[in-house]
């Protein structure tokens, strides 16, 4: 018999509550988190940094860890659990079903390919129309507010971001340091001003060598060293927010199941998509769905979930899907539920399979991220 499906609740404050909620502070209205009204606000986005890996750590993140409230102290991530569906739905407050960034690659059916979201966009794909809600900085540009967003340069201009930032800003600061005080100094300018940090080394530790490594925890030390203007510097009428897209887990090289290119299982696959802990099949025949995942459960159910995406929308695991979302959700999908991730032999690069830190499926590392609130947001 197959595993119960993962359940999906709709009533605790997720990543979806976060920049809304703090937009709604600033126009003095309710939210989810109950955020105070302010004349500004900052929410600062650690890709990677899940509870449980800062929960053990806690001594190397004294000025984080204190930011956590004693009560709501997580949110949940939205799934899949990847950074292009993740930073959508922070930024738009809908569901990958919704917003259609449905992982960190996608089924493109217009040009029958796969497609990177963050960093694979060319000139067939049209980001407000892969995107066509609005942004939370549209929303506040329209209500008289400056949005502001603070990043590496490199990612001032690309698909992705003209997908899921619109409406703000784009302001660069190159180190951990510099973005936070970057954030800093613009809520003490005046306002009312809508600023999103965004800090990926974290992430990039964590793929590289593991949330377990020193190089993960080095990043942690510069992240909380940099906190420190928080902490004083915040002007009362403003309010900061500390969140993760994600989370993460180790996933060590014997779990790492490489399918060769004439596995059984790939018969009928047309396309794989999505992330190692979340493959996303596109079919040759998609009527054939229930007889592939048939297939893989047999040979995977002891340590995936492995639906249609007929099962998978009932679940409510992608939300609402619009009509023009539905196709961009594989037709089986296989959902890490053990310490596994799977590689498709013809396509899987040296650097892929030397990923450690890994993330995409359901288990609380990588669903579980910290809610941490300075100014005016603390309590």
């Amino acid at each position: 018999m197959a595993p119960m499906l993962p359940a999906l609740r709709g009533d605790t404050p997720s990543l979806a509550d976060v920049l809304t909620g703090s937009f709604a502070a600033m126009q003095g209205q309710p939210s989810v988190l109950g955020l105070p009204s302010v004349r500004s606000a900052a929410v600062i986005l650690v890709d990677g940094l899940g509870a449980s890996s800062l929960r053990p750590r806690a001594g190397h993140a004294r000025r984080l860890t204190a930011a956590l409230p004693t009560r709501s102290a997580t949110i949940t991530a939205p799934f899949p659990t990847t950074t292009a569906a993740a930073l959508a739905t922070l930024t738009t407050g809908r569901s990958a079903g919704q917003h259609g960034l449905t992982g960190y690659t996608a089924i493109d059916p217009g040009s029958d390919r796969v497609v990177r979201l963050l960093s694979g966009w060319d000139s067939t794909m049209r980001p407000r129309e892969w995107q066509p809600h609005d942004t939370v900085f549209e929303q506040a540009g329209r209500a008289g507010m400056e949005a502001v967003v603070v990043g590496a340069e490199r990612y001032r201009v690309t698909g992705f971001t003209d997908a899921v930032l619109r409406g703000a800003r784009f302001d660069a600061a190159k180190s951990i340091d510099d973005r936070i005080g970057t954030a800093v100094r613009l809520l003490r300018e005046g306002g009312p001003r809508l600023v999103y940090v965004y800090i990926p080394e974290l992430d990039m530790a964590g793929h590289a060598e593991g949330v377990a490594s020193d190089r993960w925890l080095a990043r942690l030390d510069e992240l909380d060293s940099a906190l420190a203007p928080l902490e004083t510097q915040v002007p009362a009428d403003a309010g900061v927010l500390l969140t993760a897209d994600h989370g993460m887990l180790d996933v060590p090289a014997h779990r790492r199941r490489v399918l060769a290119a004439d596995d059984a299982l790939w018969a009928g696959v047309r396309h794989v998509a999505g992330e190692p802990r979340c493959l996303q099949l596109a079919l040759d025949d998609p009527s054939h769905a229930e007889l592939v995942r048939d297939r893989w459960l047999e040979a995977e159910g002891a340590r995936s979930w492995v639906v249609t995406r007929a099962e998978a929308i009932e679940a409510g695991w992608f939300g609402a899907v619009d009509d023009a979302v539905l196709s961009r959700i594989g037709d089986v999908l296989v959902a890490a539920r053990g310490l596994v991730a799977y590689y498709d032999e013809r396509t899987a690069t040296p650097s892929a399979l030397a990923m450690v830190g890994q993330h995409g499926s359901f288990s609380p590392e990588e669903t579980k991220v910290p809610l941490a609130r300075w100014g005016a947001f603390a309590v």
